[in-house]
């Protein structure tokens, strides 16, 4: 179908899934971070004392995700989207009002668990069910809020910070996330129920069946995922988390660094765009394999290069992985797993991929604190992805031959519950 009357057709679930992955912003990394300053002085806390108490909350949104990802598998989107919508918006209450520093774990907590967790999450599956011929395009669209997020909120954020109170921003988040409700229950009138879903709408993994969890952790394939899932989120994170000491090394101004980052964006929609056209071409286990070698050439850039140019060159090969990101693994798993029970097992790759934002900051820095630099642990992120990389293809080259050759479903179009 061409693009255009493919929009048209599925507008509503399109603009849903999009709304999700943008809506995640108020708990990603990137935007938390813009208040540290604000959040350290307001409670007296060090940096050391704030790392911890965010990889804490993190941590324990990701072990919540392992049982709350399943939902999924059994809620309609437009049933769970107002609940986990308005837990987003009562945490950035919370984060607005909060007098006590006992509680900022627990808000973090929040943040993370309802943002960046089940937003994204509910967002990547809900189009790796309704999509089957045309998942690809699907997820590349939805995905689109994510750059929206990244290139947009922190501007806008900064800039207000300038005319208002920090905790007002976070007031106003409530009020969007609130506002957004109605307009996901409007979209999602003709929503279907996922068992519905596993019925009509039938997407088989392996051996032509639908896999439930248990049986996805007792397959090799998905052990040989989990670096491929945690490296990502890990280490993006740490080279963001650590902007201004890279840039002091690298003799740069920190505004030249930020100045990148619409660079990285494009790059980022750009792959996002033809790796969701190439997936519905060429099918995961295709491309799965080597998307994340960008990478390798992005931190080995990174270790080396001196020069702005050389950044600029880093960032692009960052964003080609950081897009394809965004659309190849979350097709992998239906691909591979079948669709009836994608939720509860994706969740497991959702609550690795939180584990690994809360990792690689802690991580990297604990490292500079032992003396070792940044940019020799970049040459050891490089390795770690080359290793990723030989994982990847040595798993999925051996569980492709289980793939049905053909497939038996159809898109989701709009239609009746």
């Amino acid at each position: 179908m061409r693009l255009l009357p493919y929009l048209r057709a599925n507008a509503s679930f399109l603009t849903a899934g999009a709304m999700l992955t943008f809506l995640s912003s108020f708990g990603q990394t990137y935007f938390i971070s813009l208040f540290a300053g604000e959040v350290r002085t307001s409670f007296e806390l060090s940096h050391g004392a704030w790392g911890g108490i965010y990889m804490v909350g993190t941590m324990a949104s990701a072990a919540l995700m392992i049982w709350a990802g399943g939902l999924t598998d059994l809620f309609r989107v437009r049933v769970l989207a107002p609940i986990v919508l308005g837990g987003l918006a009562a945490a950035c209450l919370a984060m607005a009002f909060n007098p006590w520093v006992w509680a900022l774990p627990f808000i973090v907590f929040a943040l993370r668990f309802f943002g960046q967790g089940m937003c994204s999450h509910i967002a990547v599956i809900a189009m790796a069910r309704w999509f089957v011929a045309t998942r690809g395009r699907a997820l590349s669209i939805a995905s689109l809020g994510f750059a929206m997020g990244e290139a947009l909120v922190p501007m806008a954020v900064v800039a207000a910070m300038s005319m208002m109170a920090w905790q007002n921003l976070w007031v106003m988040g409530a009020i969007v996330c609130i506002a957004a409700i109605p307009i996901l229950s409007r979209l999602l009138a003709q929503e279907r129920t996922p068992a519905s879903h596993a019925d009509s709408d039938i997407s088989v993994g392996m051996s032509g069946r639908h896999w439930r969890r248990m049986e996805a952790l007792r397959h090799p394939l998905f052990w040989c995922m989990v670096p491929a899932v945690l490296g990502p989120a890990a280490f993006n994170t740490a080279f963001f988390f650590h902007q201004v000491h890279v840039s002091e090394i690298k003799g740069l101004e920190h505004l030249v660094f930020v100045s990148f980052f619409p660079l990285y964006t494009a790059v980022g929609i750009t792959s996002m765009v033809l790796s969701g056209w190439a997936l519905d071409r060429l099918g995961t286990a295709r491309l799965t394999p080597f998307y994340q070698l960008p990478m390798v050439a992005a931190f080995l850039t990174f270790a080396f290069t001196q020069s702005a140019g050389g950044l600029a060159l880093g960032f692009v090969f960052l964003g080609m992985t950081s897009g394809a990101n965004s659309t190849l693994p979350n097709a992998f798993w239906a691909e591979f797993y079948g669709t009836a029970h994608i939720g509860s097992i994706k969740s497991m790759a959702t609550a690795v991929m939180v584990l690994g934002s809360a990792i690689g900051p802690g991580l990297t820095g604990l490292l500079i604190d032992l003396g070792v630099g940044i940019e020799t642990q970049f040459i050891g992120v490089a390795m770690f992805f080359v290793a990723t990389t030989l994982l990847m293809a040595f798993g999925i080259t051996r569980a492709a031959r289980d793939i049905p050759s053909a497939v038996t479903a159809s898109d989701l179009r709009t239609r009746q519950p």
